[in-house]
């Protein structure tokens, strides 16, 4: 039986509707190469990385200047000067830094942190993990990014955005969602090397999905590209919660997981805190993630880490905890390391 004319009509006009939908809908997304530049900025006077000298270093999720951010009372102005006050204190060499907002209709953080730290911080690199013209992962519509950033006290030759696995997602949903990143910055060392500083924030481990232990994967091939060249090399990374059953051990194990590969990579790679560090007796020393909203008062966990390169050599590390604990809900993760002195 034929449709009535009004209704053909009225298919027919759709499809087209549908389709410029879906031109729109692209249009706002962000889908970003496998390997690209990421944006770097640094003063000509920045001073260059001597062999053999000591350099600080800090990585920290401050969680768009302030978890709290939901919260009644919570000021961003406040949040700014608590970040700015520890970076200040701290004074850091390299400082890693995720999960900072910018671009769009939103408030560039890293501009805001960089107009008060620039004589300290003359050199950085940047580059977006979530950038969408429409969704709402922070607020109730319009523009939303999130950005990796890395502050350097010495000069940056480049940087490079690497592009992690991404979740399972549909095609309408995937562009949408977070892109994670590996962060790839290059120092100047004095005799023509260079140190390479990655930067990163995983994905969770999502149920049924193998997505966080993919990106670890790739991460790690990056280490034994960057060793293979003879590359110093630095890694700071949120790994983002894993599941109880994720947790890390300090025993290598063969399991196929997230666990399994930071295992892993915790048995070729120096890595502070180490597991036994993180998951023993004294792991509250070590907690970088305090849960709050429906967990228990204290409850913690270790969620950031900092690999290095076997030639880096560790001189001390700490973890923030005194002041900090209502700053981000991370804690900044710092750390002393000597860099390789001339062959």
């Amino acid at each position: 039986m034929p449709l009535p004319r009004p209704l053909r009509l009225a298919l027919l006009g759709l499809a087209p509707t549908l389709a410029l939908l879906l031109v729109l809908i692209y249009g706002l997304a962000w889908r970003p190469a496998a390997r690209e530049a990421a944006a770097i900025a640094c003063a000509a006077q920045a001073p260059v990385l001597q062999p053999g000298q000591a350099l600080k270093v800090m990585t920290w999720n401050v969680r768009y200047l302030g978890s709290g951010q939901h919260d009644p009372g919570y000021d961003p102005a406040r949040a700014l000067e608590n970040v700015l006050r520890v970076l200040r204190e701290e004074q850091a060499d390299i400082v890693l830094l995720q999960e900072l907002q910018g671009g769009g209709a939103q408030q560039d953080q890293l501009a805001r942190l960089q107009s008060h730290l620039s004589e300290l911080y003359p050199c950085s690199s940047q580059t977006p993990y979530w950038k969408a013209g429409l969704v709402a992962p922070l607020h109730a519509g319009g523009s939303a990014e999130l950005k990796l950033a890395t502050l350097s006290r010495y000069r940056l030759n480049r940087a490079e955005r690497l592009q992690l696995p991404r979740k399972p997602a549909n095609p309408l949903q995937q562009p949408f969602q977070a892109q994670r990143a590996l962060l790839v910055s290059y120092l100047a060392v004095r005799g023509g090397g260079q140190l390479a500083v990655v930067n990163s924030q995983l994905d969770s481990a999502a149920e049924g999905a193998d997505t966080q232990r993919r990106q670890v994967a790739m991460t790690a091939r990056l280490l034994q590209r960057l060793q293979r060249q003879g590359t110093p090399w630095l890694l700071g990374v949120d790994l983002n919660p894993l599941r109880p059953e994720q947790q890390p051990r300090p025993a290598v194990n063969s399991r196929g997981d997230a666990a399994g590969e930071l295992a892993r990579l915790a048995s070729r790679y120096p890595m502070i805190p180490s597991l036994e560090q993180a998951s023993g007796p004294q792991q509250a020393a070590w907690h970088t993630h305090f849960a709050k909203d429906g967990h228990e008062a204290g409850a913690g966990s270790t969620l950031d880490y900092l690999l290095h390169s076997p030639r880096l050599t560790p001189l001390d590390a700490q973890v923030r905890q005194h002041d900090t604990r209502d700053i981000a809900g991370h804690l900044p993760l710092l750390a002393r390391l000597l860099l390789p002195a001339l062959d």
